[in-house]
């Protein structure tokens, strides 16, 4: 086993009242691919910065490598004093770092390092802090909510570039699929405490319900062995002639250790209020457009939404989802075709952007809109307070002022307001965005239990999959040109018939090629198929073309070779991808080749036989 390169025991930090962090431990060795994990609030953040030097613990130990490099993905980037995208990219590199790694990384990320960070949106600042901090290819990359503001071809993108990383990782994130893809191990924080498993994310939430339940039947077999000293104390006959002041100090510890103990903080336990039911038609669009200048954001587009659809919206950032979303809601007028919303509508929005939030406002006025202590859910009359809690959140937090909380429990207080208005359409924008996986759990609950209908922007893949009956998403997602297709079932179901549609269209071309070539050959007149021949150019390259392609792969045997030596990236990183890119192209040079002699060989054959 490798020794570690980062290495935090017993870290302790306490704001007063409950530590957040007691006696926490995190171990990080070359090649680990880490995804810590844990409730809102519980310290995950914390203690990554105090891996990463930028906070201290009250106590415990720290160990980094004198040599390791340690890079920290910040949630709210500070663009100050940087011009550019790419001046601000570039002062995360060392003396020996290659400068090429961040125009690559911007550029795959969909910036050309010319942006002024001050104008940047949310994802895109995202993307700026995520090339800075990849870009040295440091020893450990330590990445908080690293696919928060990113679409999907983006998240696809970089779980491909981490897994080929050299770097160590710690991951904090939401997305279940992200990191059962990046991870090989997991680190559970909870109640201030860490465990660790030694397999990836995918295995977290089975062994994390046989960790609770071991220590509930602990907890249980504790009070047994209480009642049974108890017993022994009122009537045994020791007992009553002398005190076993042995026996009696081990009941006293038990009783501590039984008091003392912190169970798992509860789950949140909610439904959707419901309203009067819809009419069976809730939404029908019919060849609905809207083009922004000269660019197309929905090409004519129909759809009928049914009561019970739970519809799914999935694109690039900028591809036009929100817009779409509103359109169908009746929020924006399209510039052509026609939208029908059905009757009897209960609409409940939560937006992505926490537009609806005044930060000054305190938790209890925001739930019960300012009137008083109490609010109707599902036509009872409740107490604020034990609404609150049904959410994770303290009744001493009634008082408290929105901005004060995390952007998790900032999502978890919007979703207990929609969740107390009555409705039978709920329309979701990122909903998923900071909640943490248990909040995740009871929000795919709700979605799925739904009895209304959902429409909902979401770049989860997971969660996709879990929830909607069917996906909306781009003729062509990599080059959005206002045209939507609408399949049937999750994001992995899309993805199956997108594949599926593209063999189907390559059939389609070889057998019209086929067909387009059998009629050639039979329109030609039969006495000039013994006359046909090979130009002199074609027997050229046909005798010629061999010794290209073995002299082709002679040259990329040489660079594989040269670049297996694992000590080049570190020592020559610039000749490292000189010979990576020549060994790409070499190889497309060959490929080309290969079809060109191959069609030259199939020709000789028919004009000779």
């Amino acid at each position: 086993m490798a020794p570690p390169i980062l290495k935090l025991d017993d870290i302790f930090l306490s704001f007063g009242g409950t530590p957040l962090l007691a006696g926490a431990s995190l171990q990080v060795e070359p090649g680990d691919r880490i995804s810590l994990v844990g409730r809102n609030g519980s310290g995950k953040s914390t203690l990554m910065k105090i891996a990463a030097g930028l906070a201290e613990a009250q106590s415990g130990e720290v160990f980094r490598h004198p040599s390791a490099t340690i890079r920290y993905l910040h949630q709210a980037p500070d663009f100050d004093g940087y011009d550019t995208v790419a001046a601000y990219a570039e002062a995360g590199l060392g003396p020996s770092d290659d400068p090429y790694r961040v125009t690559y990384l911007l550029e795959h990320l969909g910036l050309n390092g010319s942006e002024d960070p001050k104008s940047l949106s949310g994802g895109e600042a995202r993307r700026a802090a995520l090339a800075r901090v990849m870009a040295p290819e440091p020893d450990i990359l330590l990445l908080d909510e690293p696919t928060n503001h990113l679409d999907l071809p983006t998240i696809e993108w970089l779980e491909g570039e981490l897994q080929s990383t050299r770097s160590a990782l710690v991951v904090i994130s939401h997305d279940r699929r992200f990191l059962e893809k990046v991870s090989n191990a997991t680190v559970w924080l909870d109640r201030g405490q860490s465990r660790r498993l030694n397999r990836g994310f995918g295995h977290f939430e089975a062994w994390r319900d046989e960790v609770l339940e071991a220590e509930e039947l602990e907890q249980h077999k504790l009070g047994k062995a209480i009642e049974r000293e108890e017993h022994w104390l009122r009537y045994g006959v020791t007992a009553r002639r002398k005190r076993n002041m042995r026996r009696l100090g081990a009941l006293h510890d038990l009783r501590a250790r039984y008091r003392g103990h912190k169970g798992p903080q509860g789950s949140v336990q909610a439904s959707a209020s419901d309203a009067q039911e819809s009419g069976k038609l809730v939404i029908e669009a019919e060849k609905i457009t809207k083009t922004y200048g000269e660019r197309t954001i929905v090409a004519p587009f129909s759809i009928r939404v049914h009561r019970g659809d739970c519809i799914g919206l999935v694109g690039p950032n900028g591809a036009g989802k929100t817009t779409l979303l509103k359109m169908l809601t009746g929020e924006l007028e399209p510039d052509s075709g026609t939208v029908k919303l059905g009757t009897n509508l209960e609409i409940a929005t939560l937006d992505q952007r926490r537009e609806d939030l005044n930060l000054d406002d305190t938790l209890a006025h925001y739930l019960t809109d300012g009137r008083g202590e109490t609010l109707l859910v599902n036509g009872e009359q409740r107490h604020v307070t034990g609404y609150m809690k049904e959410f994770l959140f303290q009744p001493e937090q009634a008082r408290t002022p929105i901005r004060n909380l995390s952007g998790g429990e900032r999502a978890r207080l919007m979703l207990a307001r929609i969740l107390s208005r009555p409705t039978n359409l709920l329309i979701l924008d990122e909903p998923t965005n900071d909640l943490d996986i248990e909040t995740l759990d009871l929000l795919q609950e709700i979605v799925a239990g739904f009895a209304g209908t959902v429409l909902l922007v979401s770049h989860d893949r997971d969660f996709l999959d879990r929830t909607v009956t069917s996906t909306i998403a781009p003729a062509d997602p990599e080059n959005p040109d206002g045209r939507w297709i609408e399949y049937a079932g999750g994001y992995s179901d899309m993805m199956a018939q997108r594949r599926g549609a593209i063999e189907e269209k390559r059939k389609a071309e070889k057998a019209e090629k086929a067909r387009a070539a059998e009629a050639s050959s039979a329109a030609a007149p039969a006495e000039s198929k013994g006359k046909a021949k090979l130009s002199y150019k074609q027997k050229f390259a046909l005798e010629n073309l061999p010794k290209e392609m073995e002299k082709a792969e002679k040259e990329i045997a040489a660079r594989e070779a040269k670049m297996a030596d694992p000590a080049l990236f570190t020592k020559d990183p610039a000749t490292f991808n000189k010979l990576a890119a020549e060994m790409e192209k070499l190889r497309h040079s060959l490929t080309a080749m290969e079809e060109e002699w191959l069609e030259l060989e199939m020709l000789r054959e028919e004009l000779e036989g």
